[in-house]
């Protein structure tokens, strides 16, 4: 029973993302060494959980007043305040030990800078994101800085990181910034409003009046205009990498899925910036699906340089399913959201 409230205190539900976050960073470098992909995973999931349970523990005092997440083990009391500062301290020590042990076993170092760096950035916003407008800007900058220690591996220098990997980085960051800013801003909206936190969506001119959602046309266009940003991304190595005229089947078939991702993505955010009335449990559905959707774009983007890669795609959805299945007994509706 505890187990199961520390995964839900550690965000289970989209810990295989981050996760696979370094890995993708490798992958764009043509490093296929399962054992490094392993460990650089370890090191993106304890990762994750740290910055989730270190954020429950800087927000508690104004997520406790809120009934929508009362199943978070903090606000529930199933977990101790004392016992997650024990987890998320260990979790980083952990995550810090892999990635010595990785930088020892490739004799280079120079990796752990940028990991300390995607570190200090999620503290910031953890310590900031309920009293600023935009810290969401230091997640992406966590995550963008956390696939760039995943690319650099198995290099010496920063001149060594290929084009590629630094698209997968900036796709990383563009998709984060999504789910943090119009995701997150709109599934927090009641609580955030009403105790006058500071995030973009309300910024913006987000508002719930009796009961009625009333989402303005600046942060509408805040995201579809992210989200046509992170489609433009991701057919770029289509063109400047690959030459659009000299591509194999393979990577035709790989753009065309990509569009046919970036519609169905649209749509479902065409639905939650739609909503009448704010439905946390809808609102969860809509982007739960997104997520799920908006992550497969970059594993399929790297097909090209080893279809293996293709694999990845499902991790990020599965594990988000078998985590709410366990976890809260719904399939897209995580309740710790």
């Amino acid at each position: 029973m505890k187990f199961r409230e520390y995964l839900k205190l550690a965000r289970s539900f989209n810990a295989v993302l981050t996760g696979v976050s370094p890995v993708l960073g490798a992958i764009a470098m043509e490093h296929f060494i399962v054992i490094d992909l392993f460990l650089l995973f370890l090191v993106g999931f304890l990762g994750h959980t740290f910055g989730f349970v270190f954020n429950d523990i800087i927000d508690y005092k104004i997520d406790k007043t809120s009934k929508e997440i009362s199943d978070r083990p903090l606000i529930s009391g199933t977990i101790s305040i004392k016992k997650a500062w024990i987890f998320a301290i260990v979790t980083i020590i952990l995550a810090l030990s892999i990635a010595l042990y990785i930088a020892f076993k490739n004799q280079n170092y120079f990796p752990i800078i940028f990991l300390a760096i995607s570190a200090s950035s999620i503290i910031i916003y953890d310590l900031t994101s309920k009293k600023l407008p935009g810290m969401d800007i230091f997640v992406a900058l966590g995550v963008f800085f956390l696939i760039l220690y995943g690319t650099t591996i198995s290099i010496n220098n920063l001149y060594e990181v290929k084009q590629l990997a630094w698209i997968v980085c900036i796709l990383g960051s563009i998709q984060v910034l999504f789910m943090q800013l119009i995701a997150g801003g709109l599934k927090d909206i009641e609580n955030d409003y009403i105790r006058g936190a500071k995030s973009i969506a309300i910024k913006l001119g987000v508002r719930i009046i009796d009961g009625t959602l009333k989402i303005s046309r600046k942060f509408k266009a805040l995201a579809y205009g992210i989200q046509l940003i992170d489609l433009i991304v991701v057919l770029l190595p289509f063109f400047i990498i690959w030459n659009i005229k000299e591509l194999t089947l393979l990577q035709y078939m790989q753009c065309i899925i990509i569009v046919f991702i970036g519609i169905v993505m649209f749509f479902l955010s065409y639905q939650l910036l739609s909503m009448k009335r704010f439905e946390r449990m809808k609102a969860r559905k809509l982007i739960g699906s997104h997520y799920m959707i908006n992550f497969m774009i970059v594993p399929i983007m790297l097909m090209g340089l080893n279809p293996w890669t293709g694999i990845l795609v499902f991790f990020p959805g599965l594990g988000f399913v078998f985590s709410n299945i366990i976890l809260h007994g719904t399939l897209l509706q995580p309740k710790t959201m």
